[in-house]
């Protein structure tokens, strides 16, 4: 009689059952290390796994229940609330009666709500349970204080390509299943498939698994994986890390002119799905805070792609926000106006300070009487239409805020003020 075919996907058939067949994560389960310390010393203490996707976080929580001999029970938040918590807990507190530490593991823990993760704590700070939380966004914005405080934080890496390797070979190696389809991958491949899974196991384990299904002869082509990675979603969350550390990857690459950095971020967040409108409303800041007038045409430039993302819409407005980015990020730069806004705004507070008399508005008789506008001087009067003349108060008289650097078109800016003002901006 033939034996029931294992259905699980790959990357559950494919999970380690033992440490030494765990691959990655060096960092924390090398000798001397924080994880190989528990396990080592079966002393396991509450914490939060924080990592991406396919790095590891369940399976090093199933290894270490199992090599501390852990009654274990794995929740997730997503399916999963308070009256299924409480009766881990209620469990946890039998168990502690004959010495038998209970372990649960809640996975997407940032799910929980602060009443939730509320439900947990008591339990956590009594010693009824070990708490593993496994989280892919910040726990620092996404798990409660009191929480925190009574766990560790453990920071897992994104796999590197050589440990996608290491998985993959394991796979193809060991995996019945798919060496029943006598699938067969070459070496360009399987390298392939590395690179494409971005440091997560399942996903590369899953597009493999796609891909053996399709491949009608057996050998898994680049085609073929083209044709396994349709509909695949990129990890990126619109609201957490990755949608922060890539749009400030973005920015910083613009501020240190290079557009091929830019234009790739800018790429990677347009192909993970981010709102082309945030992208341009981000460009059109940083026309003013980093180019300022070095390049005075970059605003106008940013607004215009803004516009385009707004009315166009992806993906045609893709085009034009690459065409800005580029141009952003090649331009020369200067924050002088935004260091002046800065400066100037720690004395515009005192209102105490008066505007000179001279600069007032005079819209009635009797405010011109009272001095109000009196001996101002227009400057279209006068040749080259200046007029020397004081326009900060009196008690700021001599302060600079604006600086204007030698970039750019700023540089004749720069000449100018200092032929106009030379007791503050010449040399």
């Amino acid at each position: 009689m033939e034996t029931d075919r294992d259905i699980r996907p790959l990357a559950e058939r494919c999970r380690p059952q033992t440490l030494t067949a765990f691959v990655g994560q060096a960092h924390l389960l090398g000798p001397g290390k924080i994880l190989h310390s528990v396990i080592e010393k079966k002393t396991v203490f509450s914490m939060i796994l924080w990592g991406e996707p396919g790095c590891g976080k369940t399976t090093l929580a199933r290894l270490i229940a199992a090599h501390c001999g852990m009654e274990a029970h794995f929740l997730s938040a997503v399916s999963s609330g308070v009256p299924e918590v409480r009766k881990v807990i209620e469990r946890g507190k039998e168990n502690r009666k004959s010495g038998v530490q209970t372990l649960l593991f809640l996975d997407e823990i940032h799910r929980f709500n602060k009443a939730q993760q509320d439900a947990v704590l008591g339990a956590v700070e009594s010693g009824d349970i070990v708490l593993i939380g496994a989280t892919t966004e910040n726990p620092s914005f996404q798990v409660i204080a009191p929480l925190l405080s009574r766990s560790r934080v453990v920071r897992l890496r994104p796999l590197s390509e050589n440990d996608l390797m290491a998985i993959l070979e394991s796979a193809l190696a060991n995996d019945r299943m798919l060496l029943d389809t006598g699938v067969r991958i070459d070496a360009a491949e399987k390298a392939k498939l590395a690179a494409l899974a971005q440091g997560d196991a399942r996903r590369m384990l899953n597009v493999l698994e796609q891909a053996a299904l399709l491949a009608g002869d057996g050998n898994i082509t680049s085609e073929v994986i083209a044709e396994a990675l349709r509909g695949v979603v990129v990890y990126y969350d619109r609201a957490g890390d990755r949608h922060y550390d890539t749009i400030s990857a973005f920015i910083k690459s613009m501020r240190g002119s290079d557009p091929d950095a830019a234009v790739y971020y800018l790429a990677r967040m347009l192909v993970a799905g981010e709102d082309p409108v945030f992208i341009a409303r981000r460009m059109v800041i940083f026309a003013s805070e980093d180019v300022g007038n070095a390049s005075p045409q970059a605003l106008p430039i940013a607004v215009a792609a803004l516009t385009a993302a707004q009315t166009i819409g992806p993906p045609e407005a893709e085009i034009v926000l690459a065409q800005c980015a580029t141009f952003l990020a090649s331009s020369p730069k200067s924050n002088a106006s935004y260091m002046a806004l800065m400066k100037a705004k720690t004395h515009a507070g005192d209102f105490s300070v008066e505007i000179p008399m001279h600069l007032r508005n005079a819209p009635t008789k009797l405010m011109s009487e009272m001095g109000y506008a009196r001996e101002y001087r227009y400057p279209h009067d006068s040749e080259g239409h200046f007029v020397k003349e004081r326009y900060l108060p009196e008690k700021l008289a001599g302060e600079t805020f604006y600086r204007p650097s030698s970039e750019g078109s700023e540089k004749a800016i720069a000449e100018r003020l200092a032929r106009l003002w030379p007791e503050r901006f010449g040399k």
